[in-house]
Protein backbone atom coordinates (compact mmCIF):
# COMPACT_ATOMS: atom_id res chain seq x y z
CA UNK A 1 0.00 0.00 0.00
CA UNK A 2 1.69 3.36 -1.16
CA UNK A 3 1.50 6.16 1.48
CA UNK A 4 1.54 9.32 -0.23
CA UNK A 5 1.20 10.89 3.44
CA UNK A 6 4.92 9.22 4.28
CA UNK A 7 6.70 12.98 4.89
CA UNK A 8 9.69 10.62 6.20
CA UNK A 9 10.42 9.42 2.95
CA UNK A 10 9.65 12.32 0.77
CA UNK A 11 11.70 14.70 2.68
CA UNK A 12 14.47 12.35 4.05
CA UNK A 13 16.86 14.39 1.21
CA UNK A 14 16.60 17.60 2.66
CA UNK A 15 17.62 18.87 6.27
CA UNK A 16 15.94 20.65 8.60
CA UNK A 17 17.19 23.96 7.11
CA UNK A 18 16.15 23.22 3.52
CA UNK A 19 12.58 22.06 4.75
CA UNK A 20 12.46 25.20 6.30
CA UNK A 21 13.68 27.94 3.32
CA UNK A 22 11.00 25.62 1.39
CA UNK A 23 7.81 26.37 3.88
CA UNK A 24 9.28 30.11 3.59
CA UNK A 25 9.22 29.80 -0.12
CA UNK A 26 5.68 28.32 -0.65
CA UNK A 27 4.33 30.65 2.06
CA UNK A 28 4.94 33.46 -0.27
CA UNK A 29 3.85 31.81 -3.49
CA UNK A 30 0.60 31.34 -1.97
CA UNK A 31 -0.27 35.28 -2.45
CA UNK A 32 -0.65 35.59 -6.32
CA UNK A 33 -0.32 39.65 -5.76
CA UNK A 34 2.82 39.08 -3.93
CA UNK A 35 4.22 36.81 -6.94
CA UNK A 36 3.22 39.33 -9.05
CA UNK A 37 5.13 42.43 -7.94
CA UNK A 38 7.85 40.06 -6.91
CA UNK A 39 8.41 38.65 -10.55
CA UNK A 40 8.19 42.37 -11.98
CA UNK A 41 10.51 43.72 -9.48
CA UNK A 42 12.94 40.87 -9.62
CA UNK A 43 13.50 41.12 -14.04
CA UNK A 44 13.68 45.13 -13.07
CA UNK A 45 16.27 44.49 -10.72
CA UNK A 46 18.32 42.46 -13.23
CA UNK A 47 17.47 44.44 -15.75
CA UNK A 48 19.12 47.23 -14.02
CA UNK A 49 22.14 44.59 -13.01
CA UNK A 50 21.77 45.10 -8.82
CA UNK A 51 23.44 42.43 -7.54
CA UNK A 52 20.43 39.74 -7.12
CA UNK A 53 21.80 36.68 -8.31
CA UNK A 54 22.85 34.83 -5.10
CA UNK A 55 19.30 35.81 -3.35
CA UNK A 56 17.32 34.20 -6.45
CA UNK A 57 20.19 31.34 -6.81
CA UNK A 58 19.42 30.43 -3.13
CA UNK A 59 16.00 30.80 -2.90
CA UNK A 60 13.63 30.23 -5.85
CA UNK A 61 16.39 28.87 -7.95
CA UNK A 62 17.63 26.14 -5.95
CA UNK A 63 14.58 25.00 -4.91
CA UNK A 64 13.38 24.30 -8.44
CA UNK A 65 16.40 24.19 -10.78
CA UNK A 66 19.22 21.55 -10.25
CA UNK A 67 22.38 24.62 -11.71
CA UNK A 68 23.57 26.73 -14.09
CA UNK A 69 25.12 24.01 -16.18
CA UNK A 70 25.16 20.13 -16.52
CA UNK A 71 28.32 20.13 -14.44
CA UNK A 72 26.33 21.63 -12.01
CA UNK A 73 23.60 19.04 -11.55
CA UNK A 74 25.60 16.40 -10.62
CA UNK A 75 25.14 16.33 -7.13
CA UNK A 76 21.68 16.30 -7.66
CA UNK A 77 21.70 13.39 -10.12
CA UNK A 78 23.55 11.58 -7.43
CA UNK A 79 21.15 13.21 -4.85
CA UNK A 80 17.52 11.65 -6.30
CA UNK A 81 19.42 8.10 -7.32
CA UNK A 82 20.06 7.61 -3.84
CA UNK A 83 15.98 7.20 -3.59
CA UNK A 84 15.71 5.79 -6.53
CA UNK A 85 14.48 8.86 -8.07
CA UNK A 86 15.91 9.44 -11.92
CA UNK A 87 17.12 12.95 -13.29
CA UNK A 88 15.87 14.52 -16.13
CA UNK A 89 17.82 17.33 -17.43
CA UNK A 90 15.67 20.14 -18.67
CA UNK A 91 17.80 23.32 -20.35
CA UNK A 92 15.07 25.73 -19.50
CA UNK A 93 16.68 28.94 -21.51
CA UNK A 94 13.58 30.87 -22.73
CA UNK A 95 12.63 33.71 -24.58
CA UNK A 96 16.00 33.39 -27.26
CA UNK A 97 15.09 34.31 -31.00
CA UNK A 98 18.66 34.11 -32.81
CA UNK A 99 20.41 31.65 -34.84
CA UNK A 100 23.38 31.58 -32.11
CA UNK A 101 20.79 30.45 -29.80
CA UNK A 102 18.98 28.11 -31.46
CA UNK A 103 22.05 26.48 -32.25
CA UNK A 104 23.49 26.58 -28.98
CA UNK A 105 19.89 25.52 -27.56
CA UNK A 106 20.06 21.97 -30.04
CA UNK A 107 23.73 21.39 -28.84
CA UNK A 108 22.87 21.74 -24.73
CA UNK A 109 20.15 19.45 -25.70
CA UNK A 110 22.42 17.26 -27.90
CA UNK A 111 24.82 17.12 -24.28
CA UNK A 112 21.97 16.24 -22.34
CA UNK A 113 21.52 13.32 -24.25
CA UNK A 114 25.16 12.25 -24.17
CA UNK A 115 24.99 13.02 -20.46
CA UNK A 116 22.31 10.44 -20.11
CA UNK A 117 23.80 7.68 -22.04
CA UNK A 118 26.63 7.63 -19.68
CA UNK A 119 24.37 7.58 -16.36
CA UNK A 120 21.85 5.08 -15.69
CA UNK A 121 19.92 7.59 -13.55
CA UNK A 122 19.09 9.95 -16.43
CA UNK A 123 16.44 7.79 -18.36
CA UNK A 124 15.04 10.43 -20.60
CA UNK A 125 16.12 14.17 -21.92
CA UNK A 126 14.02 16.96 -23.48
CA UNK A 127 13.16 19.99 -25.34
CA UNK A 128 10.70 22.42 -26.35
CA UNK A 129 10.67 22.71 -30.65
CA UNK A 130 10.11 26.54 -29.75
CA UNK A 131 14.05 26.87 -28.39
CA UNK A 132 15.46 25.84 -32.27
CA UNK A 133 13.73 28.46 -34.14
CA UNK A 134 11.61 31.57 -34.17
CA UNK A 135 8.38 31.36 -32.17
CA UNK A 136 6.69 33.70 -34.80
CA UNK A 137 7.85 31.20 -38.07
CA UNK A 138 5.89 28.69 -35.73
CA UNK A 139 2.80 30.28 -34.81
CA UNK A 140 2.45 30.84 -38.76
CA UNK A 141 3.31 27.19 -39.53
CA UNK A 142 0.68 26.32 -36.88
CA UNK A 143 -2.37 28.14 -39.83
CA UNK A 144 -2.68 25.67 -42.41
CA UNK A 145 -2.38 26.46 -46.39
CA UNK A 146 -0.17 29.67 -46.01
CA UNK A 147 2.60 31.06 -47.94
CA UNK A 148 5.87 31.15 -46.73
CA UNK A 149 8.44 33.27 -48.14
CA UNK A 150 11.92 31.25 -49.61
CA UNK A 151 13.64 32.64 -46.16
CA UNK A 152 10.64 31.23 -44.25
CA UNK A 153 11.04 28.21 -45.96
CA UNK A 154 15.03 27.50 -45.18
CA UNK A 155 14.13 28.59 -41.52
CA UNK A 156 11.61 25.96 -41.17
CA UNK A 157 14.06 23.64 -42.58
CA UNK A 158 16.76 24.22 -40.42
CA UNK A 159 14.71 24.37 -37.26
CA UNK A 160 13.20 20.58 -38.41
CA UNK A 161 17.00 19.72 -39.23
CA UNK A 162 18.17 20.87 -35.42
CA UNK A 163 14.54 18.46 -33.64
CA UNK A 164 16.25 15.51 -36.38
CA UNK A 165 19.73 15.92 -35.22
CA UNK A 166 18.99 15.67 -31.12
CA UNK A 167 16.64 12.56 -32.37
CA UNK A 168 19.20 11.08 -34.20
CA UNK A 169 21.84 11.59 -30.97
CA UNK A 170 19.35 10.17 -29.05
CA UNK A 171 18.92 7.04 -31.60
CA UNK A 172 22.00 6.43 -31.46
CA UNK A 173 22.27 5.71 -27.86
CA UNK A 174 18.94 4.56 -27.67
CA UNK A 175 18.00 7.34 -25.06
CA UNK A 176 14.23 8.47 -25.21
CA UNK A 177 13.67 12.11 -25.71
CA UNK A 178 10.36 13.99 -24.60
CA UNK A 179 9.22 16.65 -27.02
CA UNK A 180 7.12 19.12 -24.55
CA UNK A 181 3.61 20.58 -25.42
CA UNK A 182 3.24 24.21 -26.09
CA UNK A 183 0.82 26.59 -26.22
CA UNK A 184 -1.73 25.98 -28.92
CA UNK A 185 -1.00 28.37 -31.13
CA UNK A 186 2.46 26.31 -32.10
CA UNK A 187 1.23 22.80 -31.14
CA UNK A 188 -0.17 21.61 -34.54
CA UNK A 189 3.17 22.27 -36.05
CA UNK A 190 4.91 19.92 -33.00
CA UNK A 191 2.97 17.77 -33.59
CA UNK A 192 4.06 17.71 -36.85
CA UNK A 193 7.25 17.49 -36.44
CA UNK A 194 6.70 14.68 -33.09
CA UNK A 195 4.90 12.38 -35.65
CA UNK A 196 8.06 12.76 -38.24
CA UNK A 197 10.40 11.71 -35.75
CA UNK A 198 8.35 9.17 -34.85
CA UNK A 199 7.82 7.61 -37.55
CA UNK A 200 11.74 7.81 -38.65
CA UNK A 201 13.27 6.77 -35.04
CA UNK A 202 11.18 4.66 -33.06
CA UNK A 203 11.40 1.42 -35.05
CA UNK A 204 12.86 -1.02 -32.18
CA UNK A 205 11.87 1.23 -29.31
CA UNK A 206 10.06 4.27 -28.27
CA UNK A 207 12.98 6.97 -28.56
CA UNK A 208 10.35 10.17 -29.40
CA UNK A 209 7.67 10.87 -27.17
CA UNK A 210 5.24 13.17 -28.41
CA UNK A 211 3.21 15.48 -25.11
CA UNK A 212 -0.39 14.70 -24.33
CA UNK A 213 -1.82 18.20 -22.62
CA UNK A 214 -4.90 16.79 -21.11
CA UNK A 215 -6.75 19.92 -20.13
CA UNK A 216 -7.19 20.65 -23.92
CA UNK A 217 -10.79 19.06 -24.96
CA UNK A 218 -9.29 17.85 -28.23
CA UNK A 219 -6.31 15.83 -26.78
CA UNK A 220 -7.80 12.71 -25.81
CA UNK A 221 -9.07 12.26 -29.40
CA UNK A 222 -5.46 13.70 -30.70
CA UNK A 223 -3.94 10.66 -28.73
CA UNK A 224 -6.05 7.92 -29.92
CA UNK A 225 -5.63 9.28 -33.91
CA UNK A 226 -2.08 8.59 -33.21
CA UNK A 227 -2.49 5.28 -31.15
CA UNK A 228 -3.81 3.53 -34.23
CA UNK A 229 -1.72 5.39 -36.53
CA UNK A 230 1.34 4.00 -35.26
CA UNK A 231 -0.21 0.53 -34.94
CA UNK A 232 -0.64 1.07 -38.78
CA UNK A 233 2.84 2.19 -39.39
CA UNK A 234 4.25 -0.89 -36.68
CA UNK A 235 6.32 1.92 -34.85
CA UNK A 236 6.42 2.30 -31.23
CA UNK A 237 4.91 4.86 -29.86
CA UNK A 238 6.18 7.04 -26.46
CA UNK A 239 3.39 9.53 -24.79
CA UNK A 240 4.05 11.97 -22.06
CA UNK A 241 1.14 12.51 -20.41
CA UNK A 242 0.40 15.70 -18.84
CA UNK A 243 -2.50 18.08 -17.55
CA UNK A 244 -0.72 21.39 -18.56
CA UNK A 245 0.89 24.28 -17.73
CA UNK A 246 -0.69 27.44 -19.64
CA UNK A 247 -4.59 27.71 -18.79
CA UNK A 248 -4.62 31.16 -17.96
CA UNK A 249 -2.78 32.11 -20.98
CA UNK A 250 -4.80 29.85 -23.30
CA UNK A 251 -8.24 31.24 -22.16
CA UNK A 252 -6.56 34.88 -22.36
CA UNK A 253 -5.28 34.67 -26.42
CA UNK A 254 -8.57 32.41 -27.23
CA UNK A 255 -11.01 35.29 -25.60
CA UNK A 256 -9.05 38.35 -27.42
CA UNK A 257 -9.45 36.76 -30.97
CA UNK A 258 -12.64 35.29 -30.90
CA UNK A 259 -12.15 31.76 -31.00
CA UNK A 260 -13.49 28.65 -29.23
CA UNK A 261 -11.46 27.75 -25.49
CA UNK A 262 -9.13 24.78 -26.45
CA UNK A 263 -9.41 24.32 -22.62
CA UNK A 264 -11.87 22.37 -20.62
CA UNK A 265 -14.37 24.09 -18.77
CA UNK A 266 -13.78 22.23 -15.72
CA UNK A 267 -10.92 20.75 -13.41
CA UNK A 268 -13.29 17.72 -13.57
CA UNK A 269 -13.38 17.76 -17.30
CA UNK A 270 -9.76 17.70 -17.32
CA UNK A 271 -9.15 14.88 -15.02
CA UNK A 272 -11.82 12.45 -16.58
CA UNK A 273 -9.55 13.28 -19.69
CA UNK A 274 -6.34 12.50 -17.94
CA UNK A 275 -7.41 9.06 -16.37
CA UNK A 276 -9.06 7.92 -19.09
CA UNK A 277 -5.79 8.53 -21.61
CA UNK A 278 -3.53 6.58 -18.59
CA UNK A 279 -6.13 3.44 -18.79
CA UNK A 280 -6.64 3.64 -22.62
CA UNK A 281 -2.26 3.74 -22.71
CA UNK A 282 -2.11 0.84 -20.18
CA UNK A 283 -4.41 -1.07 -22.89
CA UNK A 284 -2.17 -0.81 -25.80
CA UNK A 285 1.30 -0.93 -23.81
CA UNK A 286 2.49 -3.83 -26.50
CA UNK A 287 3.75 -0.91 -28.78
CA UNK A 288 3.16 2.02 -26.13
CA UNK A 289 5.59 3.59 -23.26
CA UNK A 290 3.74 6.57 -21.38
CA UNK A 291 5.53 8.99 -18.61
CA UNK A 292 2.67 9.96 -16.68
CA UNK A 293 3.92 13.75 -15.59
CA UNK A 294 1.58 14.29 -12.71
CA UNK A 295 1.47 16.20 -9.90
CA UNK A 296 -1.81 14.77 -9.25
CA UNK A 297 -2.42 11.94 -6.56
CA UNK A 298 -5.43 10.51 -7.50
CA UNK A 299 -4.29 10.02 -10.68
CA UNK A 300 -0.45 8.62 -9.61
CA UNK A 301 -2.63 5.71 -7.32
CA UNK A 302 -4.43 5.22 -10.20
CA UNK A 303 -1.83 4.65 -12.10
CA UNK A 304 -0.27 2.21 -10.07
CA UNK A 305 -3.69 0.59 -9.50
CA UNK A 306 -3.80 -0.08 -12.97
CA UNK A 307 -0.76 -1.80 -13.73
CA UNK A 308 -1.79 -3.93 -10.44
CA UNK A 309 -4.66 -5.08 -12.17
CA UNK A 310 -2.45 -5.86 -15.54
CA UNK A 311 -0.19 -7.89 -13.02
CA UNK A 312 2.24 -5.59 -14.46
CA UNK A 313 6.13 -5.36 -12.63
CA UNK A 314 6.24 -2.09 -10.49
CA UNK A 315 9.47 -1.21 -12.50
CA UNK A 316 7.95 -2.09 -15.55
CA UNK A 317 9.95 -0.33 -18.24
CA UNK A 318 7.20 0.86 -20.16
CA UNK A 319 5.82 2.90 -17.52
CA UNK A 320 7.59 6.50 -15.88
CA UNK A 321 6.28 8.55 -13.07
CA UNK A 322 7.55 12.16 -12.55
CA UNK A 323 7.26 15.42 -11.07
CA UNK A 324 9.07 18.39 -11.50
CA UNK A 325 12.09 18.71 -8.96
CA UNK A 326 11.22 20.81 -5.61
CA UNK A 327 7.44 19.81 -6.05
CA UNK A 328 5.57 16.79 -5.10
CA UNK A 329 8.40 14.96 -3.29
CA UNK A 330 5.60 13.12 -1.34
CA UNK A 331 4.53 11.54 -4.61
CA UNK A 332 7.76 11.03 -6.32
CA UNK A 333 9.91 9.59 -2.90
CA UNK A 334 7.26 6.80 -1.98
CA UNK A 335 6.61 5.70 -5.73
CA UNK A 336 10.10 5.06 -5.87
CA UNK A 337 10.11 4.01 -2.28
CA UNK A 338 7.81 1.22 -3.88
CA UNK A 339 10.10 0.23 -6.68
CA UNK A 340 8.17 2.07 -9.63
CA UNK A 341 10.05 4.49 -12.36
CA UNK A 342 10.07 7.79 -11.17
CA UNK A 343 11.96 10.71 -12.76
CA UNK A 344 12.26 14.44 -11.49
CA UNK A 345 12.55 16.95 -14.31
CA UNK A 346 15.53 19.21 -12.93
CA UNK A 347 15.32 22.27 -14.98
CA UNK A 348 18.90 24.15 -15.15
CA UNK A 349 20.73 26.83 -17.14
CA UNK A 350 22.25 30.29 -16.49
CA UNK A 351 19.99 31.86 -13.73
CA UNK A 352 19.23 35.17 -16.12
CA UNK A 353 18.33 33.41 -18.98
CA UNK A 354 16.15 30.93 -16.63
CA UNK A 355 14.09 33.39 -14.99
CA UNK A 356 11.51 33.31 -17.58
CA UNK A 357 10.94 29.56 -16.18
CA UNK A 358 11.32 30.64 -12.60
CA UNK A 359 8.85 33.35 -13.08
CA UNK A 360 5.96 30.90 -14.79
CA UNK A 361 6.42 28.32 -12.04
CA UNK A 362 5.77 30.55 -9.35
CA UNK A 363 2.96 31.77 -11.06
CA UNK A 364 1.65 28.57 -11.79
CA UNK A 365 2.08 27.35 -8.12
CA UNK A 366 -0.13 29.99 -7.47
CA UNK A 367 -3.16 29.48 -9.96
CA UNK A 368 -3.00 25.60 -9.21
CA UNK A 369 -6.06 25.24 -6.73
CA UNK A 370 -4.44 23.64 -3.58
CA UNK A 371 -0.89 22.79 -5.31
CA UNK A 372 0.95 25.55 -2.75
CA UNK A 373 -1.25 24.56 0.16
CA UNK A 374 -0.63 20.91 0.28
CA UNK A 375 3.14 21.85 0.07
CA UNK A 376 2.99 24.04 3.10
CA UNK A 377 1.23 21.18 4.48
CA UNK A 378 3.46 18.36 3.88
CA UNK A 379 6.48 20.53 4.78
CA UNK A 380 4.95 21.75 7.77
CA UNK A 381 4.19 18.11 8.94
CA UNK A 382 7.46 16.60 8.44
CA UNK A 383 9.48 19.58 10.19
CA UNK A 384 6.77 19.03 13.26
CA UNK A 385 7.72 15.33 13.01
CA UNK A 386 11.57 15.87 13.71
CA UNK A 387 11.10 17.98 15.99
CA UNK A 388 9.49 15.71 18.51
Amino acid sequence: MINLEDTASAFAYKSKWELKKAYYLFSVLKYPVIVKIGSSLTKFILAIKLPIKNVIKKTIFQQFCGGENIEDCENRIFQLAKYGVGTILDYSVEGQESIDDFEKNKNEIIQTVLKASSFDNIPFSVFKVTGLGKTSLIRKLNQKDIELSASEKTEKDELINRVDQICKVAYENDISVFIDAEDSWFQDFIDEVAEMMIEKYNLKMPIVYNTIQLYRHDRIQYMKNLIDKCQKLKVYLGLKLVRGAYMEKEREVAASLGYQDPIHKSKKDTDNDYDSALRYCVEHLNFISICAGSHNEKSSILLSDLMKEKNLKNNDKRIYFAQLLGMSDHISFNLAKHGYNVAKYVPYGPIKEVLPYLIRRAEENTSVAGQTGRELTLIKKEIRRRSV
